[in-house]
């Protein structure tokens, strides 16, 4: 039966007036300004195919000018000269501001990219509050060190002095999915202005609604004109204007491997710095000793979760055989709870994925593998009067050569292979050319870090899946990615070490 979506309207006034504003403009040197082609397109409510607002289709003109501007405020003595503290209580009125605003900025995220209301305002909002929050107290943290030396000549009656001083990178293009649009801006923002660099964020064309509501609240914070420049439009033309631009300093990207990739090759022209968080595949591993009752649910939130639109979503279960067959029944069971509806629903589980292009993607791969003899234990079908719904979809009988076993499906598809030996899980879960997370179910603490160890993967996750907090570095191994988000790591991406060496 097809679902039939209501539209939902939100609740809040604040959310109802922004989208109410008309089309959006882009936000450089501190103005909210028409992109330069005057063109603009549509942002859609995935559950019910409505226009929530027009967006301004920035191009490389536009590019030019915010990074004229980013460039401008990185010298200026209202950024250059602020205070470390200072910086940090900005980042704090940030924070505040979010707070302040997170029901409205909640429904905004759910509206725009489809969520459940409850995603975003329980997990995704508090989470860009916490990031910010986070890195302002690194603000004036921010240390270099003096060196002894053992330099074997100096002038007679002289000294060395020699010590190192940390200083931002510059320039920052950040361009983030559409996932978690706010979160994402927010792991990228918060460190670069800690650091002290300047910002042009690209959010995803699908979701760029609150990134835009958050340029008007760094705005209110008292940011300085030009230190966050927002550019919306499409990859081909905004993304790749950043990437090739020589004014950029450094490229801070979350998305595929396949974009990831082209970004490396952009981005030689002045050997911009790069730090790429990108596709995964990441396995879950049910031992025989798991207490079922934690797994069954935590491996099917750790899918299921914003509709399997989650770079670390676990998409490759891994059951031991003696309990392969009653964590299959658990799953199937804990799909066929979910209930499916508009995201500002009270009582929906899961709403649409971001767009129709993006289920019949995930709808593709689950069909090759029913051709190919894998079994729909639960769900497997594409749904919504607009084709964007998916349901919760668990397989078995899969084999390793398999696309679904292979490629990222950025969906609520799971397949759930059994094993015997440890060695043999192993190798199966490293067969991946993605390494960015897992997750092992058990009740021996020695079975649980010995495998940790063997895992090639930026995070093992024990008896959990998808446990994310500012302080935990996030990165990937192999195809997944290079450098690490979050934590003192996250901060280092912002940075330059410069050495001085001094004859007193």
């Amino acid at each position: 039966m097809t679902l039939h979506i209501a539209p939902v309207a939100p609740k809040t006034e604040s959310a109802r007036a922004f989208l109410a504003t008309g089309p959006k403009r882009l936000l450089i040197d501190g103005e909210w300004i028409l992109p330069a082609s005057g063109r603009h397109f549509a942002s859609i409510d995935p559950a019910t195919g409505a226009t929530l607002a027009m967006i301004g289709e920035g191009d490389a003109a536009d590019v030019d000018a915010a990074v004229a501007s980013a460039r401008r405020a990185f010298t200026s003595d209202a950024w250059r000269g602020m205070t470390p503290t200072n910086r940090g209580r900005l980042l704090g009125k940030i924070a505040d501001l979010i707070e302040a605003h997170a029901d409205e900025l909640s429904e905004i995220e759910t509206l725009d990219q489809g969520k459940s209301l409850k995603t975003a305002r329980f997990g995704e909002i508090p989470g860009a509050i916490a990031q910010f929050r986070y890195y302002a107290g690194f603000a004036n943290k921010i240390l270099g060190e003096t060196i002894p030396t053992s330099i074997g000549y100096q002038p007679p009656g002289k000294k060395i002095f020699a010590y190192t001083t940390r200083e931002p990178v510059g320039v920052v293009a950040a361009i983030t999915p559409w996932n978690s649009p706010l979160l994402m801006a927010s792991m990228k923002l918060a460190p670069a202005l800690a650091a002290g660099c300047t910002v042009i964020l690209k959010p995803a064309e699908d979701t760029s609604l609150t990134a835009l509501r958050l340029g008007e609240l760094m705005i209110e914070a008292g940011l300085p004109k030009g230190v966050v420049n927002i550019v919306t439009g499409y990859g081909r033309t905004v993304g790749a204007a950043l990437a090739a631009h020589d004014g950029v300093d450094k490229i801070g990207f979350t998305g595929s491997t396949a974009t990831g990739k082209a970004l490396l090759g952009a981005a030689q022209g002045n050997l911009k710095r790069l730090t790429l968080e990108l596709g995964g595949k990441s396995p879950a591993i049910v031992l025989a000793d798991a207490d079922l009752k934690l797994a069954v649910p935590g491996v099917a939130r750790g899918i299921f979760a914003n509709g399997g639109q989650v770079c670390v979503a676990g998409s490759r279960v891994y059951a031991h055989r003696s309990i392969y067959d009653a964590l299959v029944e658990g799953l199937a069971s804990e799909a066929t709870k979910l209930k499916l509806g508009h995201g500002l629903a009270p009582d929906t589980d899961l709403g649409p994925l971001v767009s129709r292009r993006q289920a019949d993607r995930v709808a593709s791969y689950v069909e090759g593998g029913r051709a190919d003899g894998a079994e729909i234990v639960a769900g497997g079908r594409q749904d919504g009067e607009f084709g964007t719904f998916f349901e919760p979809t668990i397989v078995t009988n899969t084999r390793p050569d398999m696309a679904l076993m292979r490629e990222e499906i950025f969906g609520p598809v799971v397949a759930v292979t059994p094993f015997d030996e440890t060695d043999e899980v192993l190798a199966l879960a490293n067969d991946s050319r993605y390494g960015l997370a897992a997750s092992l179910w058990t009740e021996s603490l020695s079975s649980a870090h010995r495998m940790a160890a063997e895992i090639r993967a930026g995070t093992v996750w024990i008896n959990c899946h998808s446990y994310f907090s500012p302080e935990l570095p996030k990165g990937g191994h192999k195809e997944s990615g290079w450098g690490y988000e979050n934590g003192a790591q996250g901060l280092e991406n912002y940075l330059e070490t410069k050495t001085v060496c001094a004859v007193i």
